[in-house]
């Protein structure tokens, strides 16, 4: 089971974070800076998994990263989660934000958070992998893209519509009329 997700950059501030387990915020962040000293401190050309921290589980626990460019992409996973199966899935995240931002880099992921959670949250959810096709991902973004722009659209219409009226070329009367309110009934009607 997938313990933690943890993107940090080469300084290791943290750029994404997301624990599948409970940890209070101090821990949380002593977990980031415990995890970026072991795995920044190793070889480019070396193996990588290596045991978790001392915070993070012990030797039950594995870290597996990838490091592209400024960014540690770093997997902490029980002994039940198969290494190359984790460093496929990160291919497969990291390869889902590049389409997602078109070439992500460290600013997409601050700018764009909420992007890179729900891309992330489709490919694991409560520690568990969902998905780890990427055209299935991408259309499931889409598809909620669509659903959060008509529902901007519908919520944002009554106002339009009165930006609009008050827009025309109207007697001075007819601009000044109070619009009559909607039953609440209507109101309460969820799209």
């Amino acid at each position: 089971m997938i313990k933690a997700i943890l993107v940090f950059n080469n300084h290791g501030k943290p750029r994404l974070s997301k624990f599948y387990q409970y940890f209070n915020e101090d821990m949380q962040q002593q977990i980031i800076k415990e995890t970026f000293q072991l795995v920044s401190k190793r070889d480019d050309n070396v193996c990588n998994f290596l045991e978790g921290g001392s915070l993070i589980g012990g030797s039950d626990y594995k870290l597996i990263y990838r490091h592209y460019a400024t960014l540690y992409f770093v997997f902490c996973v029980d002994s039940s989660e198969s290494e190359l199966g984790i460093l496929d899935l990160i291919q497969v995240f990291v390869e889902t934000l590049d389409k997602c931002f078109e070439n992500v880099c460290e600013l997409d992921l601050i700018f764009h958070a909420d992007a890179a959670h729900q891309v992330l949250d489709e490919l694991v959810m409560g520690g568990m992998v969902l998905q780890t096709n990427m055209a299935e991902i991408l259309c499931r973004l889409q598809e909620q893209n669509k659903m959060q722009k008509a529902e901007a659209g519908i919520s944002a219409a009554p106002a339009r519509a009165v930006s609009a009226v008050k827009s025309m070329n109207l007697p001075q009367q007819l601009r000044d009329m109070k619009l009559p309110d909607l039953p609440q009934a209507i109101k309460d009607l969820k799209f």
